[in-house]
């Protein structure tokens, strides 16, 4: 329901000057703007997708050009009021509502603009485009594909400006790395591009840490062919303790750590109460799948399941069909999660991977709605220079995601339990700096942006006070102008 009572911050309030700046920008346009005082504001606008972090922006509006989202941003800053993009809504911390109280909300979800050059193969497409919806269009516009995740939910508007990995990203890169401009409205107001040649500093920001620094309404890709041939495998092991499925583990982590892995090749491993899955996707035929000895290399008690996909669609759709999305893609709950990054020189050692597997089995959780991800990354990712964009981890070979929703509510004993999990790890390896990733945002942690954006914050940082000193662009862990 609505909420008109003085306890809101000023702004917040019913008639303040930020609602009369913003009411006006909607008089005759498609778009409109909502208030805390407006009927189902939290439930029909705000949506918060993480229910344990209750957030009440100040507005939430949803314009339909660039230049109404230039006099919201004029609006805000009139008011001192921060303001956060949102595109899929499917922030960890809720960032795309602000990640706390009274900031504005530009909802990006009447951007859906797309265009296919077929002569250079780049696509236009707006920024509250969703993953599923991306991937029809550009099927459609002459079979053509990028990589990114798999949950169809997300918007590319946050995905892509955060990293976008995916199964087919050892071959193509990151989302990010297949953009080549941007039009973005700046903390002053003023809509501009951003290209390699134009504003590049801007684009670096946008290439990974795109929240902090303006809103991103329009996004130029480079596109690739669609893979003419993908199979889909799965291992699937229920041998009763989790304890057993520790030396698989470290089978698995060994291959992946070959250099010379096939990046046709994309594995990943779900940890969840009932077992563990080993699955990914290889773009390539049967025979050459085969060849590899993968199945007989990880495990002889393992259930196999290897489909052949014959079309694209398929194939983007068989991905959202995981065990962790079923459960978790598009449904906002309670939850926490967290992440940690491995390199090929900080693998798990088989003591933490015996810690980790047996707190499995021994941790009071909470909840049975539990997930550890560990996602092999590396191949096309690395090829990129650490200082070309704002994504930090270019030397990353997989990254662990660990996941925990509440029944009901979200308690102290579940949040310790994934605080756990990465315990476990680091506590094997000590001295090791293992970085997160942004996409999976924690908002427990003390040093987020060292974390997210490593040695590439301080660039961030001057860019920062060079395009919004007065951090227009905030959010809990977003990049400061100082340091």
């Amino acid at each position: 329901m609505g909420n008109s009572g003085s306890s809101l911050p000023p702004a917040s309030q019913a008639g303040s000057p930020l609602q009369q700046c913003l009411t006006p920008i909607f008089a005759s346009s498609k778009g409109d703007v909502k208030y805390p005082q407006d009927v189902f504001y939290q439930l029909a606008h705000v949506k918060v997708y993480n229910q344990h972090i209750p957030i009440t922006p100040a507005a939430v509006t949803r314009p339909t050009t660039s230049e109404e989202i230039s006099k919201i941003v004029k609006c805000a800053v009139a008011s001192q009021v921060k303001v956060q993009a949102r595109s899929g809504g499917h922030s960890y911390g809720n960032y795309g509502i602000g990640g706390e109280d009274n900031a504005v909300v530009v909802d990006m979800v009447h951007f859906q603009q797309f265009k296919m050059d077929n002569s250079t193969w780049k696509a236009t497409v707006g920024s509250g485009t969703l993953l599923a919806d991306l991937t029809t269009r550009m099927h459609d516009a002459g079979g053509r594909a990028i990589a990114h995740g798999t949950c169809p939910q997300v918007g590319l508007g946050g995905h892509a400006t955060i990293g976008g990995l995916g199964p087919v990203s050892r071959q193509w890169g990151a989302a990010l790395d297949h953009i080549l401009e941007v039009e973005i409205v700046l903390a002053n107001g003023t809509v501009t591009r951003a290209s390699e040649t134009q504003n590049a500093d801007v684009l670096f920001a946008v290439k990974g840490a795109a929240a902090s620094f303006g809103i991103v309404t329009e996004f130029v890709l480079k596109t690739h062919p669609e893979p003419p041939s993908v199979l889909r495998y799965s291992y699937t092991l229920q041998l009763g303790k989790h304890a057993d499925m520790a030396s698989t583990f470290e089978l698995w982590q060994t291959l992946i750590a070959d250099p010379k892995l096939d990046r046709k090749l994309a594995t990943e491993i779900v940890v969840f109460e009932l077992g563990m899955i080993i699955s990914g996707t290889y773009f390539g035929t049967r025979e050459e799948y085969l060849a590899l000895n993968f199945e007989q290399r990880l495990s002889k008690n393992a259930k196999v399941s290897v489909v052949e996909l014959d079309d694209w669609l398929g194939t983007v759709a068989n991905w959202a069909e995981t065990e962790a999305l079923k459960l978790v893609g598009g449904i906002s709950g309670a939850f926490y999660s967290k992440s940690l990054t491995f390199r090929p020189d900080t693998l798990i050692p088989s003591n933490g991977i015996k810690d980790l597997f047996n707190y499995f089995d021994t941790a009071d959780k909470g909840t049975l709605i539990w997930f550890a991800i560990f996602d092999l990354e590396a191949g096309a990712i690395n090829d990129v220079p650490q200082n070309a964009t704002a994504y930090a981890h270019r030397d990353a070979l997989f990254y662990m995601q660990t996941y925990a929703v509440g029944l009901g509510s979200l308690s102290a004993k579940t949040i310790d339990f994934v605080t756990g999990m990465s315990d476990k790890i680091t506590n094997s390896m000590p001295g090791v700096n293992f970085g997160a990733y942004a996409g999976y945002v924690d908002p427990q942690l003390k040093d987020g942006p060292q974390q997210y954006w490593g040695s590439n914050l301080p660039r961030l940082q001057k860019i920062k006070a060079a395009i919004d000193p007065s951090d227009v662009f905030h959010n809990p862990q977003s990049v400061s102008p100082v340091a």
